[in-house]
């Protein structure tokens, strides 16, 4: 008896390829999330960015035979997730979100997925207050960055990916992935350097 829990992401591969369902369904389980949160974060759009999930793991169960072992399974996930979302950034405008998630998230789920995550410490309401403000400007100014420079930022800053895993989602040389993500560093601080500024007496 397989136990899928215990199983890595490779050999859930595997057993897909021999048409295992159940090995399918573990492999969703563990990664629908987290591709939701990243394609949300790009495309603003709740019901798009549910689409666009599907559809990267559609994709990604249809071309089984193109995955390259020698690579980690999520960094080929997220690069069809990221194809398919850059095309569509193409062809739509994007919108804002709220750091407290998709005004149309209707689960605890969808609104955690969607929204700011930030650090638990004990403070002060107004010091909390101020936190989650200062959230909502970097959240608003990462959305109007390029595409690229969003996505660079996204991976590496909320889901934490190395640079070279960056590159491998990006499918762009790694110190492309620097660059972008330099400049995108340096957008923002010019963006938000209101918010640095003493009020004036």
């Amino acid at each position: 008896m397989v136990n899928y829990a215990d199983q890595d992401d490779k050999q859930l591969v595997g057993l897909c390829r021999r048409g295992d369902e159940r090995a399918a369904r573990e492999l969703v389980e563990r990664f629908q999330r987290p591709v939701f949160s990243i394609v949300y974060r790009m495309v603003r759009d709740r019901e798009r960015a549910e689409d666009l999930t599907q559809e990267t793991f559609v994709r990604t169960f249809n071309n089984l035979d193109r995955y390259d072992r020698s690579y980690k399974f999520s960094s080929w996930l997220f690069k069809i997730a990221y194809n398919l979302t850059v095309d569509h950034l193409r062809k739509k405008e994007l919108r804002t979100i709220s750091i407290h998630g998709s005004p149309d998230a209707v689960t605890a789920d969808q609104q955690e997925a969607t929204s700011v995550t930030l650090e638990s410490y004990e403070e002060a309401p107004d010091v909390r207050l101020e936190s989650l403000e200062l959230a909502g400007q970097l959240e608003e100014a990462i959305g109007q960055l390029r595409a690229e420079y969003r996505t660079a930022i996204l991976l590496r800053h909320v889901e934490g990916r190395a640079y070279e895993e960056i590159a491998d989602i990006m499918d762009i040389p790694l110190g492309t992935v620097k660059t972008y993500i330099f400049r995108a560093r340096r957008q923002l601080r010019e963006d938000l350097s209101d918010l640095h500024e003493e009020p004036e007496n």
